[in-house]
């Protein structure tokens, strides 16, 4: 992969070499057209070669969680897992790159930092942290809806003498917890999928909570031989069910029934059926629950119903049931033992509405009540989502107008994909688009 040369002319520039940069690439060679991706990590996967935290998996499952555009490639790839973990998923986005040949495209360790359109030429100049200076007639952003982290705001974390780890830029050579005092703050679909598995190697996890989540059971497990063989069989037909969904996902099975259409006891069969399949699926059980809010506190009382099954202690499984929000109005979380692992003599449970977080100490994090002492942090806060990626790049269109400027009382967009005033920007998955509930 060469680095291109200043001055360099492209039909298409792509930012960001993640699922959506790589069929980005793929499509235009398809019509003949010029293009180069800059990717700021070192390897190919976007968001999957960031996110390497313990635990770290797909949440949509691995067979609809791929790329539909090419049945060659789905004949000869085949997913070990329901819900694939990051390492195959980085597996496939590397097969996908050199399948398809796109690596001579891609120049990676390189950051774009600025776009500016041309009115003369028509044309965008895009710049990058290592000099190149390159022009191309559209300018695609592929940068993702969830790809820069927030910033930890805390007082005194930089004082903080032990170690400290960001779920979404995990050491890619991993980290070991044995034996010790592990603070995780947040408790979001990072921190649900992770806490566990820290849980299983650290002498203490103190869990640090402001708003409980809603988290339903993956029930993960290897694929069985029989699901594949229908899978194939059919690929065709459900790839075309995936299209036809109102989220886009096959497994959701949303049914148009409402919910009060039906007796208290048959809801109650309907949601233990769903809860039996797992992941999203109990979304799709009536078709007014994210509609109708009385419909939704059944379904929502449902899991919070779970939750006290599950949790022995009763004021901790009061902690972690969700009450402030409906269900599905936050993407909801897909786990693997994260209601259980509180179940554990080495696992605790903070409320910081309770007891707010007021500084990081040199040994542990204080709230408002106690010092809690630890030796290593694990920041589980989230992402400056959809516009994150975008505000950090010096984006100008017509007469030196940047996007910041523009998007200074809000996003607004047409679909998601282009903005007045930006002429042939593009966005994949921007800010009003159909993707991660926005």
């Amino acid at each position: 992969m060469a680095d291109a040369a200043s001055g360099d002319t492209y039909d298409a520039i792509i930012v960001g070499a993640g699922f959506s940069g790589l069929y980005m690439l793929h499509r235009l060679r398809a019509q003949g057209l010029t293009a180069r991706i800059y990717e700021a990590g070192g390897g190919v996967g976007g968001t999957w070669y960031w996110n390497r935290y313990p635990g770290a998996r797909v949440d949509i499952e691995s067979l609809e969680y791929s790329y539909s555009f090419s049945p060659e490639l789905d004949a000869e790839w085949k997913w070990s897992e329901r819900y694939a973990t990051q390492p195959e998923l980085m597996a496939y986005l590397n097969h996908v790159a050199d399948r398809f040949d796109l690596r001579r495209d891609i120049q990676l360790e390189t950051r774009v930092t600025s776009a500016r359109f041309d009115e003369r030429s028509n044309r965008w100049t895009v710049a990058t942290d290592r000099g190149d200076a390159v022009t191309a007639r559209y300018c695609i952003m592929a940068t993702g809806c969830l790809s820069v982290a927030n910033e930890v705001a805390f007082p005194g974390a930089d004082r903080f003498s032990g170690e400290t780890y960001r779920t979404s830029h995990w050491p890619h050579e991993g980290v070991d917890f044995t034996g010790k005092r592990v603070a995780v703050i947040g408790t979001g679909s990072s921190a649900i999928q992770s806490i566990p598995l820290i849980a299983e190697q650290a002498a203490h996890v103190t869990v640090f909570q402001r708003t409980p989540n809603f988290s339903v059971p993956a029930h993960n497990g290897p694929i069985p031989e029989d699901v594949l063989e229908d899978w194939k069989k059919n690929r065709a037909k459900y790839r075309q069910e995936a299209r036809d969904a109102g989220f886009a996902i096959r497994m959701v099975d949303g049914q148009e029934t409402l919910a009060f259409e039906v007796t208290a006891e048959q809801r109650q069969a309907e949601y233990e059926r769903r809860w039996g399949i797992g992941g999203f699926a109990l979304m799709g059980a009536y078709g007014d629950l994210i509609v109708d809010r009385a419909a939704n506190e059944t379904a929502s009382e449902f899991v919070r119903e779970k939750i006290r099954s599950i949790v022995k202690d009763p004021a901790t499984a009061e902690m972690l049931s969700p009450r402030s929000f409906p269900m599905g109005t936050k993407r909801l979380c897909i786990d693997t033992g994260y209601y259980a692992t509180f179940n554990r003599d080495n696992v605790s449970l903070v409320d910081l509405r309770a007891e707010p977080l007021e500084a990081i100490e040199p040994t542990g994090v204080r709230t408002a009540e106690h010092l809690y002492e630890a030796d290593a942090i694990v920041y589980a806060t989230g992402f400056d989502a959809m516009t994150g990626a975008l505000g950090r790049i010096d984006i100008r269109g017509r007469g030196g107008v940047t996007l910041k400027d523009a998007w200074a009382d809000g996003p607004r967009t047409y679909l998601g994909l282009m903005i007045a005033g930006f002429p042939n920007l593009f966005m994949i998955t921007g800010p009003g688009s159909p993707s991660v509930l926005c």
